[in-house]
């Protein structure tokens, strides 16, 4: 993605923050094009977080990397104005959204939410006093899943495969980009199934997804279980996309599309694998048999590349000892 677009998409982004958007909006295109996301904290300075450099909004309509005196507070009725805009002026259509603590905007931009929690039966039915508003930018980078193409399989011969990394990693850019060359059929034939509970996959605004996901059928806001078994009753797909998997739900869906045929290709939250096989709900999930190879993506300074790589015997060993070691190493991006 060029820089002007990247600017283009923060512009975008940013329309729904009112007086604070219209600030940002005034940054130079180098920077505006690197901002990955903009932090709004009731009575803090607003940040912009690049990729491992924090920014701060000056009054002048500068960035800053420190916080002073000079620094732009965002303040609660700035949040207010920005909660009214993301929302649309209509907070109850977004009500499941913000029960969720996040809305999808037009664009597939993602605005987390931070407030007080409104509770009914001990769960939570809505968000009150909105503190804080973390607007995430969304880009795509499409061409992100050609290192891994060729090792998760071709048209009827999917291989289950676990994109594991930290958070902010790119484990949802690469997802996204698989999903997009699968269903196009870049290495043949394969109908593909994406269950986005979150709406970080296909950003769905208004039942279109804002991203491009190429052929793929979508269960836009399904439980990952739901819609796992959802997808394999009703959709026929070889291959079922999902994001963040885990628990005994998901493990429950995911053996019955191994069982079904369907193979399954999901992300998860580790550092590292001994990380995977110490939570015993994703223990759980890779104990159904389904993922026979699992990528360990870089941190955050390099999102979208991959650490490592570990095939269906490696994981085996995670499983009866939680140690292992790499079959491939991957250069640039590339297994190798």
């Amino acid at each position: 993605m060029m820089e002007r677009e990247m600017a283009i998409r923060f512009d975008e982004a940013t329309a729904s923050l009112g007086a604070i958007g219209t600030a940002l909006r005034k940054l130079p295109e180098r920077v505006r094009a690197r901002v990955q996301e903009v932090r709004l904290r009731a009575g803090r300075p607003v940040v912009l977080a690049l990729a491992g450099q924090d920014l701060y909004l000056t009054c002048a309509g500068t960035v800053s990397e420190r916080p002073g005196e000079h620094v732009l507070t965002a303040m609660r009725p700035q949040l207010e104005e920005a909660f009214r805009l993301i929302c649309d002026s209509s907070v109850y259509a977004h009500q499941h959204e913000i029960r969720c603590g996040f809305v999808t905007l037009r664009g597939g931009h993602r605005a987390g939410l931070c407030g007080t929690a409104v509770l009914q039966g001990g769960t939570v039915s809505n968000l009150r006093d909105i503190s804080g508003i973390n607007l995430r930018i969304a880009r795509e980078f499409r061409g992100a899943a050609d290192g891994l193409l060729a090792a998760i399989g071709t048209s009827g011969r999917v291989r289950g495969t676990i994109l594991a990394g930290p958070p902010g990693c790119g484990k949802t850019t690469v997802l996204r980009d698989l999903a997009r060359q699968l269903s196009n059929g870049v290495s043949g034939r394969c109908r593909v199934s994406v269950v986005d509970e979150r709406g970080e996959i296909a950003a769905t605004f208004k039942g279109v997804p804002q991203n491009d996901i190429g052929q793929c059928d979508v269960l836009d806001g399904y439980p990952k279980g739901e819609g796992i078994l959802q997808a394999v009753r009703c959709l026929s797909p070889d291959v079922v996309i999902c994001d963040e998997i885990g628990g005994e739900t998901d493990a429950r869906a995911v053996a019955a599309s191994l069982n079904a045929g369907v193979a399954v290709i999901a992300s998860a939250h580790a550092a590292k694998m001994e990380e995977l096989f110490a939570r015993p709900p994703m223990r759980a999930v890779l104990e159904t048999g389904a993922f026979v190879q699992a990528a360990l993506l870089c941190g955050r300074d390099r999102p979208g590349q991959v650490k490592a790589f570990y095939r269906e015997g490696e994981l085996h060993d995670f499983q009866i000892s939680g140690s292992g070691s790499a079959l491939w190493r991957l250069h640039d991006g590339r297994a190798s």
